[in-house]
């Protein structure tokens, strides 16, 4: 417990005992003195000088009494300021506990007016006494509790101050650990130069071995192309694929007779080919209504469709070729030719690599391995071996109008009559006849009697 709490205590309860002492027993009151004195009035002269000898020693008695009083509340009244100077310098030392010492300075002051009231008066109750030290018990107990907040906000104090000292040293450490990122950052900035640098060079190999890659690509791609472009397909392969692409012709030619027109209709099963330009439907002249004599037909009327599956889409012109004026073709424009579906046929960029082609003809399903020997007088036609051995051992024998293949799977040519097939090198048209509705453009005998001129001009063998 506080000294100095202590002090003012035993001071306090020194004072209550001095307040508490009933001081008027020891002196006689004015009322015993007058009911004294009328006991005997013969005894009136010496009774009265006893009761003035006795209230001198009374009085007497009262000063002593008073003045050790005096004396004993000036002594506590000096021994109370010197504890309220300790409290107070006290209070100076303990900032946290100033407001509650001087509230108990307060209450041992309100006490001390109390105790001064209470002497003034010289009454005062046990119960108000009882009153007072359950005052002082609370107030020591609320000194007690501030006493245990002191410390406990010291704890506090020297908590923080420990905590404060590990974040100086944390920042310390995260100073040192911040120096070192850095270090790391440079040296990997360094690692990513160098890592730089090595990818740009892999980069640049990868780039030359792409480079090398596509070479070798290419080289390959070419390699398969001339392997494909030199191995011969099986003319079974090539005759299915023929029959699942062939598409059907449907010609009409109507000329005016003597009593009503004439009308021709002619079908034919073709295919498609290219010249690496645009597409046509390749025709012989006999898979048409026309026919080449010596006195042209005029046909006032020339309609064509081309037919596959479902695909049904008209013909807007026929071309007659310079190659040869028997044979035929009708242009396709190249989205219809997408919309049909069938294979589009190349030609055979060397007809003469194999010494066998394979002959495909439309109308009866037939096909067969034909060998053939190059024309040495015109190099636009060869000739197929049409020799009737070749009828009686039931081997196909070449016709007018048969497809020639090349055993690659492209085109060769068609063969013009029964001997010679025309080497199709591209399809430059002599001629050009519009059909549809309405009168052809030029007229058909014109087209003819220049087409028949043409093929008496050709040797005899290639008519």
């Amino acid at each position: 417990m506080n000294k100095t709490l202590l002090l003012i205590m035993c001071d306090f309860m020194l004072l209550n005992l001095l307040a508490l002492t009933r001081w008027e027993k020891a002196e006689p009151t004015h009322t015993q003195l007058e009911t004294a004195a009328p006991r005997s009035a013969a005894n009136a002269p010496a009774v009265n000088a006893d009761m003035v000898e006795l209230m001198k020693i009374s009085l007497e008695d009262e000063k002593a009494s008073r003045a050790q009083l005096a004396a004993q509340l000036a002594s506590t009244q000096g021994s109370l300021a010197e504890r309220e100077k300790n409290v107070a310098a006290l209070a100076t030392q303990k900032a946290q506990v100033e407001n509650a010492l001087a509230a108990t300075q307060s209450s041992a002051k309100e006490l001390e007016s109390r105790y001064t009231a209470s002497a003034q008066e010289a009454f005062m109750s046990k119960e108000q006494l009882a009153k007072m030290q359950r005052e002082l018990e609370e107030r020591k107990a609320e000194a007690e509790r501030q006493k245990a907040e002191l410390a406990r906000m010291e704890r506090m104090n020297t908590e923080a101050r420990q905590r404060i000292e590990n974040l100086n040293v944390a920042v310390r450490v995260a100073e040192q650990e911040k120096q070192l990122i850095a270090q790391n950052l440079t040296e990997a900035k360094q690692q990513v130069e160098v890592e730089r640098l090595e990818r740009v060079k892999v980069q640049e190999q990868t780039t030359q071995l792409t480079q090398g890659v596509g070479q070798l690509a290419q080289k390959s791609g070419e390699l398969s192309r001339e392997i494909r472009d030199n191995r011969p397909i099986n003319p079974n392969l090539i005759f299915t694929e023929f029959l699942a692409n062939r598409v059907q012709t449907k010609l009409t030619a109507r000329r005016p007779g003597l009593f009503s027109p004439t009308v021709k209709d002619k079908d034919a099963q073709t295919i498609l080919v290219s010249d690496g330009d645009r597409v046509y439907a390749l025709m012989h002249m006999s898979d048409t209504p026309f026919a080449l004599s010596e006195v042209p037909t005029d046909y006032d009327q020339v309609t064509g469709r081309l037919v596959r599956g479902t695909f049904n889409a008209p013909l807007t012109e026929l071309q007659f070729l310079q190659l040869d004026p028997r044979i035929v073709v009708a242009p396709i424009d190249a989205s219809l030719a997408a919309l049909m579906g069938a294979k589009i046929y190349q030609l055979a960029k060397e007809p003469f690599k194999f010494p066998d082609a394979v002959l495909v003809r439309a109308d009866d399903g037939r096909y067969g391995e034909t060998p053939f020997r190059i024309d040495q007088s015109n190099a636009n036609y060869v000739k197929l071996d049409n020799r009737i051995v070749t009828r009686l051992f039931g081997e196909i024998a070449p016709k007018r109008g048969d497809l020639v293949l090349s055993k690659t799977g492209d085109l060769i040519g068609l063969m013009v009559n029964n001997d010679y097939c025309a080497v199709l090198g591209n399809f430059a048209a002599a001629y050009t006849l519009k059909t549809g509705e309405g009168a052809p453009e030029p007229k058909t005998s014109t087209i003819l009697g220049e087409a028949y001129s043409r093929l008496q001009r050709l040797p005899v063998r290639l008519q």
